[in-house]
């Protein structure tokens, strides 16, 4: 979905030479992967997997990065300066179908939506009908501004009746410094707690029960010649991802502390209590009753290709195999 925090600095990339195993001489693979952002609890799984030698286990010594900008994950992927990225639904669809641009989901992270309108208390916005007359901040994306169109049409209001205004990345400082009314990008798991800490009573809502579809708020991607030709080094990577967040769910506390020992705290220091709210936010929506976590389903990547083109973000409609690619790895 949408990065809505501006990224100061990208880390330097810990490509080393071909490591080995402690048990033996056999050459790992490297495996470089774009975060989406700095270390945080959406990303536990991948410390776990590295700390417990999940990614060795399987012949993988997997590098994380953080991007300089917004869309390295896909832009270094397509590039080949990266293995794997990990980057949001729409946006693949949006970048497949407008630019060509060859990267394919291989797995979705999250199940569910994290993006959000959030808006303090004493705004009493709970619902798009809230939001007639009122200003919306945003990062200035047609992404954005679609989903707000979509809500409020949904909800029988006229999305001409917000202003929006473009904030940048000063989404939450924006809001609580009652410059807008409220704003859309922040997300549930990171913006809500962190404002909560902060002493602001806040109240959000998410888009899909106002005619958004629900989708994948962050999927890993890889390029089609990856695809193509390193499918079991894909497998393996998702394999060992999978055991990684099998330990979180059996303790998250323990994840917890992982993720804590390898936080950016130069750029990026996280709140212990932070982390630990949204980790409880996070693990029931990055696996469920109906879906196992990494699991994709071609109706949630068909509805969302529908809605964009109905809300003209894309004019022609890629394919199902163009935007997401099936790795067995079990």
């Amino acid at each position: 979905m949408i990065l809505i925090l501006l990224v100061f600095s990208a880390c330097t990339n810990q490509n080393t030479s071909s490591s080995t195993t402690s048990s033996s001489t056999q050459k790992l693979q490297e495996v470089n992967v774009v975060l989406d952002w700095y270390p945080n609890a959406l990303h536990a799984f991948l410390y776990v997997a590295i700390d417990k030698g999940y990614f060795e286990q399987e012949g993988l010594k997997v590098n994380l990065q953080f991007p300089s900008n917004s869309n390295d994950a896909i832009s270094l992927v397509a590039a080949g300066k990266a293995d794997i990225g990990l980057y949001y639904q729409q946006d693949v669809i949006i970048t497949r179908a407008n630019q060509n641009v060859p990267v394919k989901s291989i797995g979705a992270v999250v199940q569910s939506p994290l993006n959000a309108i959030i808006s303090l208390a004493e705004k009493n916005i709970t619902s798009p009908k809230d939001l007639k007359g009122k200003t919306i901040g945003y990062s200035g994306t047609e992404l954005s501004e679609a989903l707000i169109r979509s809500v409020m049409k949904h909800d029988g209001s006229d999305s001409s009746d917000v202003k929006m205004v473009d904030v940048g990345f000063e989404l939450m400082s924006s809001m609580t410094t009652r410059n807008v009314d409220a704003t859309i990008g922040g997300l549930i798991n990171h913006e809500v707690p962190q404002l909560q800490e902060e002493g602001f009573n806040v109240n959000w809502f998410t888009l899909e029960k106002y005619g958004v579809p629900s989708y994948y708020e962050g999927v890993f991607v890889a390029n089609d010649t990856t695809i193509n030709s390193e499918s079991d080094m894909l497998a393996k990577f998702l394999h060992a991802s999978k055991k990684g967040f099998e330990d979180v769910k059996a303790n998250p506390e323990a994840a917890l502390q992982i993720l804590l020992d390898h936080q950016n705290a130069e750029n990026f220091p996280l709140s212990e209590n932070v982390e630990r709210q949204s980790l409880d936010i996070l693990l029931p929506l990055m696996e469920n009753d109906n879906a196992e976590f990494l699991s994709q389903d071609d109706s949630r990547w068909q509805e969302n290709i529908d809605w964009l083109e109905s809300e003209g973000l894309i004019e022609i409609k890629p394919t199902l195999d163009d935007v997401r690619a099936v790795i067995p790895y079990e």
